[in-house]
């Protein structure tokens, strides 16, 4: 059943508990908290159990009924009026990287609970219910992939090959659900959606950079990833002449520089990034003879991705050819642009403009649930500022008055889409 996204703000914009918000965010950013304030709470682990816990506790404490399916995703749901509809549905992730904070995903998940419980302090009724949800494994640092939860949601991923997947120490992902108590026996398919938000910080300098408070997020860059092998011949740095060198250090370089040229050529969205490089031997005063990298494009439109990655290609062949070495470009993932529903994006636009924050337009450049749960709903997402663009590290801060803007923008949103009744 489809669902129509009311575009015009309420009335009367509502905001959330600022202080509430942020002491949830911290009582729970407690489980698994580092020494230098941080998280590190894999995926699956005893941390995530107790977080998990304390997130349904939360959530029964709201009036919230819950529901866990077979990859252990949480949905906890705000009934509706009418239980025909599908509800409308926000969320993100309480994992985290080994060495994470406490906002990245835990932010969307407890301003959705936030929202909710905003709900319940106002006594508002919606026609459609609204559910928050906990999505299993997103950052994918214990079990590949990444996004696991939700590409399992969406069909993206097949849930038995999931389940068997391992991790460094050979434990299944079906064995570590049942090890913490949340292989749930809910279906993983067949739950429509009538809409999806998610909110989360940028992980990125953008709207600090601008003086923002709120990014209307408005799609997602695409993403071809390439290992790239190149081999020459290795030989002594001082007996062998620079133009007699087959040197795949020198290609390495030289590829290096493409792969920041063609972001550039491309910009504002263009992205390019090497991030790994392996030089063999590895020797002081030898020629390299092979290198091992890997090239990270990115793009908001699928014509301007196409044209970088046809540009690495022709530099390779050119490379090849001058240097003679052997070039191989192997592709190891390819994620498609995405443009999130107009009718999401401008409910996200309209009330940051009724609630009088500052706001911009701008585009996602990481991964996040949102992205799958755009192929079953129209989806949307609402960022805030984090300090320094420091995301996946202990040091990663955020704003409490950002984040309250953040969650409030998430409540009117929830309340357009979901139809407010009273």
């Amino acid at each position: 059943m489809d669902m129509k996204i009311d575009r015009a703000p309420l009335d009367v914009p509502l905001t959330v508990d600022r202080d509430r918000l942020w002491n949830s965010l911290m009582e729970q950013g407690k489980i698994g908290e580092t020494d230098k304030g941080g998280l590190n709470r894999l995926a699956l682990t005893e941390l995530d159990r107790q977080v998990r816990e304390l997130f349904i506790r939360w959530c029964e404490e709201a009036g919230c009924s819950i529901r866990i399916d077979r990859i252990g995703n949480i949905f906890a749901r705000r009934a509706g009026t009418d239980p025909d509809l599908p509800p409308v549905m926000t969320g993100s992730h309480i994992d985290t990287q080994p060495t994470g904070g406490k906002f990245d995903g835990c932010f969307g998940v407890m301003s959705g609970l936030e929202a909710i419980r905003r709900m319940n302090d106002l006594g508002i009724r919606t026609r459609a219910p609204v559910e928050v949800v906990v999505w299993t494994n997103e950052e994918g640092s214990r079990f590949p992939p990444c996004m696991m939860g939700s590409g399992v949601f969406t069909g993206q991923f097949e849930l038995e090959p999931t389940l068997e997947t391992r991790d460094a120490n050979g434990i299944s992902v079906d064995a570590a659900l049942h090890q913490i108590g949340f292989a749930g026996e809910s279906a993983v398919t067949g739950h429509a959606v009538g809409a999806y938000f998610e909110a989360h910080i940028e992980q990125g300098p953008v709207l600090e950079d601008a003086h923002k408070t709120i990014g209307v997020v408005i799609g997602a860059l695409g993403q071809k990833w390439f290992d790239v092998s190149i081999e020459g011949v290795e030989a002594h740095a001082g007996p062998t002449p620079m133009h007699l060198r087959r040197d795949a250090g020198l290609v390495a370089a030289d590829l290096i520089t493409c792969v920041n040229r063609l972001a550039l050529e491309h910009t504002p969205h263009g992205r390019g990034t090497v991030g790994c490089l392996d030089l063999f031997p590895g020797s002081r005063n030898v020629i390299p003879g092979r290198v091992d990298m890997t090239v990270d494009l990115r793009h908001l439109e699928a014509e301007a991705l196409d044209a970088m990655v046809a540009g690495l290609k022709a530099r390779v062949q050119e490379l090849e050819t001058r240097y003679q070495v052997r070039i191989s470009l192997t592709p190891t993932a390819d994620f498609p642009p995405l443009n999130f529903a107009a009718e999401c994006v401008s409910s996200v636009r309209t009330s940051a403009e009724a609630l009088g924050y500052s706001h911009m337009d701008i585009v996602s450049g990481a991964g996040h649930d949102a992205i799958f749960l755009a192929d079953v709903a129209p989806s949307g997402m609402i960022f805030v500022p984090c300090e320094g663009g420091i995301s996946h590290n202990e040091l990663e801060r955020a704003d409490p008055d950002d984040l309250a803007a953040g969650a409030s923008v998430l409540l009117n949103v929830l309340l357009c889409a979901a139809g407010r009744e009273g």
